[in-house]
């Protein structure tokens, strides 16, 4: 857990105390809860990157419009958990189901999961959450059938789209990049 001290950078987490679940219609109070703590992304509910989240809408709709897709049992992403609390999340999901996510996207390949997104509250940041995010995103990908894993992360110095992810930290699992998103983004990719 963080230090108290705002100089020090946070203690690593112990990877054994972190525990990921997949949010479903029976988990889906632990992804509320976290969603609703002071500080996280109430302002986007994870919609940023969905099929209907083009046009405005006010953050009560982006809510009830991700709540949905998960009674439709529609894949949307993990929790991580920590002594019985919600502390991290990451968005793994089919690639189907988010709009257009790069230019050179290939719509007719099948078994393709994307990771779009991470929140790790600020306290925690800097002690290896988002890594255990992205290791545990990458096996419940493939545990649920993926052939291959893509990712659009930025590099540490961007000064936006961090919520992405670190392009260092993709390449230290293995993805390569195969091309941009834009003028910050890398598309990389993980194969079975």
């Amino acid at each position: 857990m963080p230090n108290s001290s705002s100089d020090s950078p946070p203690e690593r987490l112990d990877p054994g105390r972190i525990r990921f679940i997949e949010v479903t219609r029976e988990t889906r109070g632990r992804f509320e809860d976290l969603f609703e703590q002071p500080g996280a992304p109430k302002y986007c509910w994870c919609m940023a990157w969905r099929h209907s989240s083009r046009e405005h809408i006010q953050n009560d709709e982006k809510k009830r419009r991700m709540m949905a897709l998960i009674d439709r049992g529609t894949p949307v992403g993990i929790v991580a958990e920590i002594d019985g609390r919600t502390v991290g999340w990451c968005s793994v999901a089919p690639r189907e189901t988010y709009r257009m996510l790069s230019k050179q996207q290939d719509d007719s390949e099948m078994g393709v999961w994307s990771i779009v997104c991470f929140y790790v509250p600020r306290a925690l940041r800097g002690g290896g959450l988002a890594s255990a995010l992205l290791d545990a995103a990458i096996k419940h990908a493939f545990d649920k059938g993926a052939r291959v894993i893509e990712a659009y992360p930025v590099d540490e110095a961007a000064p936006s789209y961090r919520f992405m992810g670190f392009r260092d930290m993709f390449v230290a699992r293995g993805f390569r990049e195969i091309g941009t998103a834009g003028t910050r983004r890398h598309v990389m990719r993980l194969e079975r």
